[in-house]
């Protein structure tokens, strides 16, 4: 492809937090009309890149164009005149307001003009319809805080697509998505850049959706361009995976890390119960849940958000039958829950995991507190939080850090220390590698699957039929309107079959 004179072009960005440096002289440079892969590890510099561009940062040093004009200093940012549009990995979205608010507030900007709620409607239902338009007819009145991950992953992506930006910033678009909805928000794309010459910027850890939509990619690692606009035709996965500095292949070193973090325990922990499998029954689909079996759930989020919500208490009611040792279980809430030995994981990390105002040891320690009913971190937590970032490998400046200094996939990894010494008699996973590169992927299969060794049932929803596949014994999969459809096992369980019993391709 023969380059336009970029829309972008960054050169030399440099940008730190205190000690510690994050972009190191990185360069970039983006062309009108094409598709754009950006990619790199957890913690390379994407996140922070991106917010540089949208004007939520400001760069240390380096220089900044778009559109032939340098950004910075007192310059109005692109994105307050709408000729930037930017899906952040951690959705920006206002709850209290409605869907239809959130997609046409940045159509309303002047000051003087006046609010029309039929046109907001009609605003958010055409942006919406170019990806769900069932959901756009149900939805725009809706409060946005009444949604799930989802389904605001639809509204933020759907207020960028009806912005008439010349760059659009994709972060993780896709992680909460469908195979369909991605489908229909590639398509969306590609008519875009066709009428509009838009430029894109697509940032994913999934390969097969990157070779899909983009053109070129641009690889960043530990802060520095480690590939600078390589056509994708002309590099390989395994290729891109090691200019990420990145291993697609488990490892002893993984394995030895989730051995040592889920062996570290306090002289006061007790064992948790196994043995006794659940029984979980709706119609004529009933599926046994017994100790160390990893069950998948495969499907639109409906039906496996439903059971999700039975097995951990969140849910006030429910259809599906819950047994365990010949009694029906209900819980409370999601305390109640927790103190009967069910763990809980969300990618959703704003909103259903990361405690953003405590620090990281508040956080390590969520769970635990929880279950015995305390508050204060003792001497006993502290070294057990120590331990447990040493163990897991995850570079923190201290326990007393927010978790806003750690990266995204960094996080990940900390929600799923909180459960590591428990050792719940039931783990239940909902999208747990949402917007985490290869290698934390790995390292969180392994913790997962020493956790199963040592006898908790695991559930684990995800839409990524290649995790399924690899991860679990069994998989009850859902049709699009949330019925479960079918129980498949073993050999069954591969993206073929579960694209048939789900009615969503692989």
């Amino acid at each position: 492809m023969k380059q336009q004179r970029p829309l972008l072009l960054a050169r030399s960005i440099v940008k730190s937090f205190g000690p510690t440096s994050v972009l190191k002289g990185f360069d970039l440079s983006i062309a009108a009309g094409e598709v754009h892969a950006f990619l790199g590890g957890n913690g390379a510099g994407k996140s922070t890149f991106i917010k540089i561009i949208s004007g939520q940062h400001e760069r240390d040093s380096g220089t900044l164009e778009f559109d032939g004009r340098e950004l910075g200093g007192s310059s109005v940012s692109p994105v307050d005149t709408g000729a930037i549009a930017v899906v952040n990995q951690e959705l920006a979205l206002l709850p209290h307001l409605s869907v239809a608010e959130n997609i046409a507030m940045p159509r309303l900007h002047r000051a003087t003009g006046i609010y029309s709620e039929r046109a907001s409607r009609a605003i958010a239902v055409e942006a919406l319809s170019l990806i769900d338009p069932q959901f756009a007819r149900t939805s725009v009145g809706r409060l946005v805080g009444d949604l799930t991950l989802h389904e605001r992953q639809l509204v933020e992506i759907a207020r960028s697509l009806g912005s008439g930006a010349k760059l659009l910033l994709l972060d993780e678009p896709t992680a909460n998505l469908t195979a369909a909805e991605t489908g229909r928000l590639f398509a969306v794309i590609r008519r875009l850049i066709s009428e509009t010459n838009l430029a894109v910027l697509f940032v994913s850890h999934r390969m097969r959706e990157i070779r899909q939509i983009a053109d070129v990619c641009t690889i960043i690692r530990d802060g520095k361009t480690a590939v600078d606009r390589s056509p994708l035709d002309a590099i390989t996965d395994r290729e891109i995976v090691d200019f990420m500095g990145q291993s697609g292949e488990p490892d002893q070193r993984a394995e030895a890390q989730a051995d040592e973090a889920i062996h570290v325990r306090s002289a006061a922990e007790t064992e948790s119960p196994v043995g006794d499998p659940i029984i979980v029954k709706l119609d004529d689909i009933q599926l046994e849940i017994g100790p160390g079996a990893v069950i998948g759930l495969a499907g639109a989020p409906t039906g496996p958000s439903a059971l999700i919500e039975a097995l951990t208490g969140i849910a006030g009611k429910t259809q599906w039958d819950i047994k365990r040792k010949g009694a029906f279980v209900k819980y409370s809430g999601p305390s109640a829950a927790a103190r009967a030995g069910v763990g809980y994981i969300s990618g959703d990390r704003a909103n259903k995991g990361i405690l953003a105002t405590l620090p990281i040891i508040d956080n390590l320690m969520a769970a635990r507190r929880v279950i015995e009913r305390r508050r204060i971190a003792r001497n006993e937590e502290i070294k057990q939080g120590q331990s447990l970032l040493d163990a897991l490998k995850i570079r923190a400046g201290s326990l007393w850090d927010l978790p806003s200094t750690l990266s995204g996939g960094t996080q990940q990894k900390i929600l799923v220390a909180r459960w590591l010494t428990l050792k719940p008699h039931l783990l239940v996973l909902e999208e747990p590698t949402r917007g985490v590169d290869i290698r934390t992927k790995r390292e969180i299969y392994a913790l997962i699957r020493k956790l199963a060794a040592q006898g908790t049932a695991v559930v684990w929803w995800s839409t990524e039929y290649v995790e399924l596949v690899e991860l679990c014994d069994t998989v009850l999969a859902f049709d699009l309107s949330g019925n479960p459809t079918a129980v498949l096992r073993h050999s069954e369980v591969n993206e073929t079959n579960l694209a048939d019993a789900t009615g969503m391709a692989a």
